[in-house]
């Protein structure tokens, strides 16, 4: 996408407004495992639309549902074997994994909310459990069991799928052994607002419509629309497929509920490389929490908001995400995707994450001052602390993950022993360097000299490179030799260069 394309979040939010100025933007999740930058895609695609949508004066809001009174549909490879025993209960009646939190779905959708607010993203937060509990839901609930066999002949037509005769839109909760996957309804009483059922477990019993259970997805979801006000609504490519879960949903929306359905945005997944779709009942995921830990709020928003949300998204959190990072910095590409990537915390460095990889690497743990200093050697500006600080830890955190083995480096303290195989070219090399570096250059300067150098020293330019990496860090390659050595200590690399080459 180049910079005279109008970005997607522009073009949608303009159809958006051709059905009127007040909008409501929804997104959600079911906090069943660890929220991961795949699910990620979902509420940055909704903020990037309520903000389009809002830089053109519309009254918009963003709302987020966590769909907190779903069942547990079985126990995860994270999980212990005593979650058996809460297969089939609501996620907001569970116990917490860790025992700090309320229940089961807090777990996960506190530190979900948390790297949203970091992310810049503050919607209004509801929890499916409290809005069930609180009656937000019953008329809805009146609606649906008096047209079960309308629900039921939509869900027929546009799945293609056999419903058993005492199928229900409601799933009520058992009072004996708290399931909601396991009852049925028996029958309903609309003045008492209550509901009858009998429960695999042998209990048969009596529930309100207030909170005694809940809808079924492909119910709840059309429901909650005008329960909302719901216009604009992002969702995975699996609930767009033929028959899927969008397409019932409309029907119900329109025939039941008699509203409109919010604007479909269908976005596709984020991929990890190599290994696929990410999804957290598998284990394959990064957490969101996990990505902040290693790369700016905003650079995590445009690798989503730069992309198409039908593209798929490939990420890659080696060294692909160095030159993520560096083209967000460049604002190289998408200036609009760029504008919509701002969040709200702290305004980013300008060191460039590449250099900054190198430069805690020279500082090692000599301490955040000894890191300014380094940084100060190469010419950049440290008066912002607070925002060094926030990048040095991603690019820690990085090396420490996620990072090649060719990208990492100590700077040797004592001469390394494969400079005794230098040969009088290399030793040349070395020399003159050593020479030039006393007067004092910048990181460029060296740059361009150093092929100079190796022609003065009858050695190919690559190999001069390979010399002065092997004097400082016994290894053949290195970061950027002209920063690099602009970083260290002068005098330090003047002494080695002179030890190498004696």
């Amino acid at each position: 996408m180049n910079d005279e394309t109008i970005h997607w979040a522009d073009v949608i939010a303009e159809q958006v407004l051709s059905r009127g100025k007040k909008h409501t933007v929804a997104s959600g999740i079911t906090p069943s495992g660890a929220i991961h930058i795949g699910n990620m895609r979902e509420v940055v695609t909704a903020d990037a639309i309520f903000k389009a949508l809002r830089d053109k004066g519309a009254d918009v809001r963003l709302i987020y549902i966590a769909d907190t009174y779903d069942p547990l549909r079985k126990v995860y490879p994270f999980l212990s074997k005593e979650y058996e025993n809460h297969v089939g209960k609501p996620l907001s009646g569970i116990p917490c994994p860790c025992g700090s939190h309320g229940s089961y779905a807090e777990h996960f959708l506190i530190p979900f909310i948390e790297a949203l607010h970091m992310l810049g993203i503050r919607p209004e937060v509801y929890r499916a459990d409290e809005l069930y509990k609180e009656g937000k839901y019953v008329e809805a609930i009146k609606k649906a069991l008096l047209s079960r066999d309308a629900i039921a002949r939509i869900l027929i037509e546009v799945s293609g799928r056999e419903l058993e005769p005492d199928w229900s839109p409601f799933n009520p909760i058992c009072s004996e052994c708290g399931r909601l996957n396991s009852t049925k309804v028996t029958g309903f009483d609309m003045e008492k607002e209550t509901v009858d059922y009998v429960c695999k477990c042998g209990k048969e019993g009596t529930v309100s419509m207030k909170g005694g259970g809940k809808l079924t997805w492909r119910v709840d979801w059309p429901a909650r629309w005008p329960i909302f006000g719901t216009t604009v609504e992002p969702f995975g490519k699996d609930h767009a497929t033929a028959g899927g879960s969008y397409d019932t949903g409309k029907r119900i929306s329109r025939e039941i509920y008699d509203y409109e359905p919010p604007y479909p945005i269908v976005y596709e997944w984020i991929m990890l490389k190599g290994k696929g779709a990410m999804h957290s009942s598998t284990g394959l995921a990064i957490s969101i929490n996990e990505m902040l830990d290693i790369v700016p709020p905003e650079v995590l928003r445009y690798l989503i908001i730069r992309q198409r949300p039908e593209k798929h998204i490939e990420f890659d959190p080696g060294l692909a995400l160095l030159n993520l990072v560096d083209e967000y910095d460049g604002i190289e590409g998408d200036k609009r995707a760029y504008q919509l990537s701002q969040t709200e915390g702290i305004k980013p460095t300008d060191v460039p994450f590449r250099h900054m990889v190198t430069a805690v690497q020279i500082a090692q743990d000599r301490g955040f001052d000894y890191l300014l200093t380094v940084l100060e050697r190469s010419g950049y500006d440290t008066s912002d602390k607070a925002a060094i600080g926030q990048r040095a830890n991603n690019a820690r955190n990085w090396l420490e993950k996620y990072a090649p083995s060719f990208v990492k480096f100590k700077v040797q303290e004592m001469l390394p022993p494969q400079v005794k195989s230098f040969t009088k070219q290399q030793k040349k090399a070395l020399e003159i360097l050593a020479e030039e570096l006393e007067l004092g250059m910048t990181g460029q300067e060296i740059h361009d000299n150093m092929y100079r150098v190796a022609q003065d020293a009858g050695l190919d330019g690559k190999k001069v490179f390979e010399t002065v990496y092997l004097a400082l860090l016994g290894l053949k390659s290195g970061p950027r030799a002209g920063h690099f050595l602009a970083s260290l200590d002068k005098d330090f690399v003047v002494r080695r260069f002179k030890e190498a080459s004696g």
